[in-house]
């Protein structure tokens, strides 16, 4: 970049936010963009406050509401999307007259959104990336993030392949808040993030418990990998490849399943603590939908497609809407309608 760029968070919930008070910390020309009034006026009030596992941080920021977002007239270089995978279509086309003629949007997001942004900006103008972090927020202004920038990692690559030599240039701008590591396959590395959400992200939500507790319950380990198994199955006949994310070696095995095992693995034990409750359960607790279709549901589509079965996906995507409709109630009880649509499937 020939210049310093404008740069735009556009969603600042628990994952935006503390990636974008270090972009402010490390002196970059930061502006958080927030549908939810009462945060950005605490940020105005106070800054955006960061708590880490072992500090505290915080930054002053310029914060807008989403109804300023037309009042914007000097375009930014790259918008960094960081909204619920529901919500990307419709806010990339929010912010499209605020991108630069050769800005990108990049989505730090859950689910294939990539697909969502290039269908807006054009594939030219989009970035994909694979997001790993833990963290929390509840009260307006202050965020928890439970992995500080060393457990902290990022993979960026380009939607249009003409574009990818540009792709490092961003990366080097993440780096501030993490690891980063640039692929020439983001749709791979896309969808092993999404097996391993199958895994964990509504299945967990459904016990009501934390990620670490829903895995030790009696017999729901088996019960979350076996999402993975069939979200790995719906990767593998998209046309992805088995490739290392979260910082893990290039992959030896030539089993699928157990690379799954392997990034569930990593992720509980490097990325959670015994109190990380998932984005889904955290959604659930503030009476918000989950991201349900958006990953469960896409593998049990992309598996429809190609006249495949994903009973457990099935199950769980059936469950999780229950929750949203008021008429089930996420609990541990629920294990064992999973448990016994496992075994049913396995026979």
């Amino acid at each position: 970049m020939t210049k310093p760029p404008r740069i735009a968070f556009v969603g600042t919930g628990a994952q935006g936010a503390s990636i974008g008070a270090d972009f402010a910390l490390a002196g970059h020309d930061v502006t958080f963009i927030e549908q939810w009034p009462a945060h950005v006026e605490a940020i105005r009030e106070r800054g955006i406050t960061v708590h880490l596992p072992t500090r505290t941080i915080n930054a002053r920021v310029q914060a807008l509401h989403f109804c300023q977002v037309a009042e914007i007239r000097e375009r930014f270089d790259l918008i960094f999307l960081v909204v619920k995978a529901y919500d990307a279509q419709w806010v990339t086309q929010m912010m499209k007259p605020t991108l630069a003629d050769d800005g990108f949007v990049v989505g730090l997001q859950n689910g294939m959104t990539h697909l969502d942004i290039a269908a807006v900006v054009g594939p030219e103008r989009a970035i994909g990336a694979v997001i790993e972090i833990a963290s929390n927020m509840f009260t307006p202004g202050i965020t928890t993030r439970q992995n500080d920038h060393d457990e902290s990692w990022f993979a960026l690559g380009a939607v249009d392949p003409a574009q990818q030599h540009r792709v490092e240039a961003v990366a080097q701008l993440l780096r501030c808040s993490g690891r980063v590591e640039v692929t020439d396959d983001i749709k791979s590395a896309k969808w092993m993030k999404l097996v391993v959400n199958a895994a964990e992200l509504i299945p967990s939500a459904l016990l009501d418990l934390p990620l670490n507790d829903a895995a030790r319950w009696p017999g729901f380990l088996e019960v979350m990998r076996h999402a993975g198994y069939e979200a790995m199955q719906a990767a593998l006949l998209d046309g992805a490849s088995v490739v290392p994310i979260i910082g893990l070696p290039p992959v030896t095995s030539n089993d699928p399943e157990r690379y799954v095992d392997r990034l569930f693995e990593e992720v509980l034990t490097t990325f959670s603590r015994a109190d990380t409750l998932t984005t889904s359960l955290q959604d659930w607790r503030k009476g918000r939908r989950a991201e349900v279709e958006e990953v469960n549901g896409y593998a049990v589509g992309i598996l429809r497609k190609f006249g495949k079965a994903a009973p457990v996906n099935e199950k769980v995507v059936e469950m999780a809407l229950a929750v949203e409709r008021g008429s089930l109630k996420p609990t541990p009880e629920n294990a064992s309608a999973l448990a016994e649509r496992l075994r049913s499937a396995l026979g």
